[in-house]
């Protein structure tokens, strides 16, 4: 007898489980997190700026998995798309998960970018993540349930990596998660960060370096990397970071971020700078 996993693996549960949102949802990464989410029972909502790549997935996963699939095309970049996303969001009453996961990245030194790219880039990347995640939220908690999943980077961790501004996009993206995470988390909200790292998406070609370029040994196929982090979710992970072979190297990092909670802040300066002072 068919597992209920088994039941959505091979095309779909009929018993609904809301609606996910998902960004970024054309291609690549967010393409698959559609298909994966659609298999396990989850009608859609899709978002990306090519309609044409969005309906025809929707086409797919509908004609596949029975699921209802709808599609808004807009450009988060834009002020007037993300509002009216925004309020799209806030009026929805079946949504139980948002996948945040458009995005665009950089790999040419500070010196090097275009600024207003770059700033194009710290809109989508951050600011429309920030809304509409803001927009859903209020839902979830409403409800007592609900998931949010936050696609960040390894680039999080390793800000010498590309471009500094995009991985302090996705350093930001992670502090949220787990600030949200303590702020949420306790009202039935779950969250999730994925830190991919290098996946073969066009992602690359549009951050000015061709995936092919990339060793192959680090390079994940999105497939993986998607299945990896629902994997990931449903062991009820917080930070998950597809590529890590040990799951305690993260652990041992976060407690010793914790660690320095408690004298991050006080009311005299550490001696080594008042010995500096007096001598």
């Amino acid at each position: 007898m068919a597992t209920q996993t088994d039941k959505d693996a091979q095309g779909g549960s009929k018993e609904g489980k809301g609606t996910a949102v998902v960004t970024g949802a054309s291609s690549g990464i967010g393409a698959v997190y559609a298909d994966r989410l659609a298999r396990r029972g989850y009608d859609l909502l899709l978002i990306a700026r090519d309609g044409e790549r969005l309906n025809s997935l929707a086409e797919r996963l509908t004609k596949e998995t029975g699921r209802h699939v709808s599609t808004v095309s807009a450009d988060l970049t834009d002020k007037a798309d993300l509002r009216r996303i925004e309020n799209q969001l806030r009026a929805e009453r079946g949504i139980t998960m948002l996948v945040n996961n458009a995005g665009v990245g950089a790999t040419a030194t500070l010196m090097d970018s275009d600024i207003d790219q770059l700033e194009k880039m710290i809109d989508l990347n951050v600011t429309a993540l920030t809304r509409l995640t803001a927009a859903v939220l209020p839902g979830l908690i409403a409800r007592g349930a609900g998931t949010v999943i936050n696609i960040a980077s390894i680039v999080a961790l390793s800000p010498e990596l590309l471009n500094g501004t995009y991985s302090g996009t996705k350093a930001y993206v992670l502090n949220l998660t787990q600030s949200l995470h303590h702020e949420v988390g306790g009202k039935g909200v779950r969250l999730q960060a994925v830190l991919p790292g290098a996946t073969s998406t066009a992602f690359w070609d549009r951050a000015g370096l061709a995936v092919e370029n990339l060793p192959a040994q680090i390079v994940m196929s999105a497939e993986d990397m998607v299945d990896a982090a629902l994997a990931g979710l449903d062991q009820g992970e917080l930070i998950t970071i597809p590529s890590l072979p040990d799951a305690a190297d993260w652990e041992r990092l976060n407690n010793a971020r914790l660690h320095l909670q408690p004298n991050l802040s006080r009311s005299a300066p550490a001696e080594r700078y008042t010995r500096a002072v007096a001598a």
